[in-house]
């Protein structure tokens, strides 16, 4: 039986905003493993997960750099110990280098980032480790995404730069993407992925092993609370198609106007400006997201 620290728990209800022997009690059952629990409470009803992000445990800034004819972008994370650092314009400026750097010499991953030689001669990698000396905190580059788009590529960077996110979307005709309309659908997709995080652009991306294990917990939930067999299909088919709400960009309401989902919205713009407007992909990242959260004290 694997030992289930308070830790473990307090990780677990962060996530999840069950309560605590909730939480115990689901990993006591899951033998200590951390998702599984998540979904025991899910299938009693008893967690939000789906939208819920865990603890982070390390500072830094998301990096943005969209070229002018958006055809190329970056997303870049650079995690520090601390939000003091973080804000400095030290920090700023190295995040900024980094971008421009992945723009230009379009790395294939982070170990071949490390290598490239910065524009003042060292490696990224002898870089680092020079400002960790200067600084006195641990500096590391989890992750990045260089984009080369088809169509035409637009961010946004909620202030403090801790959350940002690049948007590719097509557009049938040339001159319309030109337009300040164009522009403006664009960030606004942006800002969409920022406050909504989905995970797929439609339903038709959502993966059958995660339709199934969602399908489950639906099935469990509701079972759970007394529904009687003969309908559990109907109540799982309803909480489905609230799902796809959630977690399917096209599928969600326009933040700017719940009445209408992203898909009618790009309608109705794409019409407007004469052109059928499309999303070819989104990324969003989130300061800490790719870092193991602290270990809490023992209680």
């Amino acid at each position: 039986m694997a030992e289930i620290t308070a830790s473990l728990v307090k990780e677990l209800r962060e996530k999840t905003g069950a309560g605590m022997m909730e939480c115990k009690k689901a990993l006591v059952e899951a033998n200590g493993d951390l998702e599984e629990a998540e979904v025991i409470l899910r299938k009693r009803g008893l967690s939000s997960a789906a939208k819920k992000s865990a603890r982070t445990a390390k500072q830094g800034l998301i990096g943005v750099l969209v070229s002018g004819d958006g055809k190329l972008g970056v997303l870049l994370e650079v995690n520090c110990e601390s939000d003091f650092v973080a804000r400095t314009d030290e920090f700023k400026q190295m995040v900024d280098s980094l971008s421009a750097l992945i723009a230009e010499k379009s790395p294939a991953d982070v170990a071949e980032l490390m290598t490239a030689p910065t524009a003042e001669g060292p490696t990224v990698e002898d870089t680092l480790k020079g400002k960790i000396a200067k600084i006195g905190e641990n500096m590391v580059i989890p992750r990045f995404v260089r984009r080369e788009a088809q169509g035409v590529l637009g961010s946004y960077t909620h202030p403090g730069a801790q959350l940002a996110v690049l948007v590719e979307l097509t557009c049938s005709d040339a001159a319309a993407a030109a337009k300040p309309e164009f522009t403006e659908v664009l960030h606004d997709i942006a800002m969409q992925v920022a406050a909504a995080d989905p995970r797929f652009i439609s339903k038709e991306e959502v993966t059958p092993e995660y339709l199934e294990k969602e399908k489950d917990i639906q099935r469990a939930r509701a079972l759970a609370e007394g529904k009687p067999e003969k309908i559990v299909d109907k109540v799982v088919e309803g909480r489905m198609a609230k799902y796809y709400e959630e977690v399917c960009l096209l599928e969600q309401p326009f933040i700017k106007e719940n009445s209408v989902t992203i898909s009618q919205h790009l309608a109705a713009r794409g019409k407007a400006l004469g052109a059928t407007l499309g999303v070819a992909a989104f990324f969003r990242y989130k300061v800490g997201e790719t870092v193991a959260a602290e270990e809490a004290p023992a209680a």
